[in-house]
């Protein structure tokens, strides 16, 4: 179903996976549209509004429907949750929320998020998988360490001597470690030969 926009002064913009939740208010703050809107029709409804003000929630999708918006023309603006929370009204759902995004978004004291461009997103991305890797491989090294000292071995600090160690220690039948703690430090020394670590 086709809706066009009204003329709003600020719409906020609620967003869901499929669905967007669109309040539009006048220059009072008064609400003049709300509106339903799925994911292949946002894009439409704001490229026939007038060039304005359009406020949304720091989520998943928030900065690329930023960038999208502003490339028709309209200013944008990304809140957090947190400051959000305060200009909702009774009971919390979509259509409230997106009116509370709209208010909190023209409120002069407001605290916005920066809007980044797709390669600033794909630089953060990297940087936070890299991060859960990094922690992800020194918990593997950690409990495999831990596991070699319930057996009297004791291996040197540092990523890079560790799996030089590991395979000694392992392959040492002169050590305490036990057949089954062998072949489960195997299973785990695989696991991490495959945890690699991008660079940057």
């Amino acid at each position: 179903m086709h809706i066009d926009p009204k003329t709003c002064a600020v719409f906020g913009v609620d967003i869901g996976k499929t669905l967007f939740h669109v309040v539009g208010l006048d220059a009072s703050g008064a609400p003049v549209q709300k509106a339903k809107l799925r994911r292949d029709t946002i894009l439409q409804f704001f490229a026939q509004a007038d060039p304005t003000l359009v406020g949304m929630e720091a989520c998943p999708g928030s900065q690329w429907l930023a960038r999208k918006l502003r490339e028709l023309g309209h200013g944008v603006r990304i809140i957090t949750a947190q400051f959000v929370k305060p200009y909702v009204k009774s009971h919390k759902n979509d259509i409230i929320d997106a009116e509370a995004i709209a208010e909190a978004a023209t409120r002069p004291t407001m605290r916005f998020v920066g809007i980044k461009e797709a390669h600033q997103v794909d630089l953060q991305m990297l940087h936070r998988v890299r991060s859960r890797l990094v922690k992800g491989r020194t918990n593997l090294i950690c409990q495999m360490r831990s596991y070699c000292l319930e057996h009297d071995v004791a291996l040197r600090q540092g990523a890079g001597v560790f799996k030089l160690d590991i395979v000694r220690a392992i392959d040492n039948p002169e050590n305490d470690l036990t057949e089954r703690a062998r072949i489960v430090l195997r299973e785990l020394q695989e696991d991490l030969l495959a945890a690699r670590v991008p660079n940057l």
